[in-house]
């Protein structure tokens, strides 16, 4: 008996000290992820020579809240708006496309199936920005060149393959009998997928639509080689542009980045349950 009680009070005190090791590690986390962002929104509320003479890590004195409205008047909701929008359609081509191709790999089988998958899994390794030269002459001999939406192919070719491995990997998941259930009631392939497996599958495409915005929202290299002129340019390049204009004026700078920042860091806390039961269940099954 006390032997008995003995184990029971080592297992109590293991899993203490792996839950206080746990919150250690997670507060650790915390601050390593909230101080950077932190810093900028402390700094972006400063006048222009504030953080020379008070120092980048005290409170404003005083508090300046200037800085966003003149960024405002500089048009950065052009570059907002014109993100939101490529970035909105990419998602949407991009979720449609990898619905599409994740439900015959996870639901049916066929010759080549196997064949298939792996290839698409094997698309993972290849780097993006490996392709920038070759997208670019593709782009220019379309006549897309400095148009917004050139960057559709690029942003969704690029995110498919993650895309269908998680969906694929999540579909799976779906108990067969709803599947046989659906069948007997009169429901074909394609009223099965729209009616039964889209609806189930939302955690894994609330996954991806998280996943891939971010990378999405904040991508670069591309943008910056597609597009030329001013009134075609995301919010990225223009971190670019103000930066070239507030060189000298770094709280205004830390402006654009906390507004750039933002939306994704809301988008992450509103879907953050269903971005982690999205991710294991593709990490899982796929």
């Amino acid at each position: 008996m006390r032997s008995k009680m003995a184990e029971s009070n080592k297992e109590i005190t293991k899993s203490r000290i792996a839950w206080a090791v746990a919150y250690i590690l997670a507060i650790f986390w915390l601050l390593v992820a909230l101080v950077p962002f932190m810093f900028m929104i402390f700094n972006s509320l400063r006048q222009q020579f504030d953080m020379l003479q008070q120092g980048p890590l005290h409170l404003p004195d005083p508090w300046y809240f200037d800085n966003y409205p003149q960024i405002v008047k500089n048009g950065i909701f052009g570059y907002f708006g014109r993100s939101v929008l490529i970035v909105s359609l990419s998602l949407v081509l991009m979720l449609i496309i990898s619905s599409f191709a994740a439900y015959p790999l996870s639901r049916m089988k066929f010759r080549l199936r196997n064949f298939l998958y792996a290839g698409i899994i094997a698309m993972m390794s290849v780097p993006m920005h490996v392709t920038l030269i070759p997208i670019f002459k593709m782009t220019n001999a379309m006549g897309l060149y400095n148009n917004l939406f050139s960057l559709l192919g690029p942003y969704v070719a690029f995110a498919l393959p993650m895309a269908v491995f998680i969906l694929t990997g999540f579909m799976m998941t779906i108990p067969r009998e709803v599947e046989e259930a659906a069948t007997i009631d009169g429901c074909n392939k394609f009223s099965m997928f729209f009616r039964i497996i889209w609806p189930l599958s939302k955690s894994g495409l609330s996954t991806l639509a998280i996943y891939n915005g971010v990378s999405m929202w904040n991508e670069f290299a591309f943008a910056n080689t597609f597009l030329n002129t001013a009134n075609q340019k995301t919010l990225p390049l223009a971190l670019g542009q103000f930066k070239g204009e507030f060189s000298m004026n770094m709280p205004m700078i830390l402006s654009v980045l906390v507004l750039s920042a933002l939306p994704m860091i809301i988008l992450f806390i509103i879907f953050q349950d269903k971005l982690v039961k999205g991710m294991m269940a593709g990490a899982v099954k796929g």
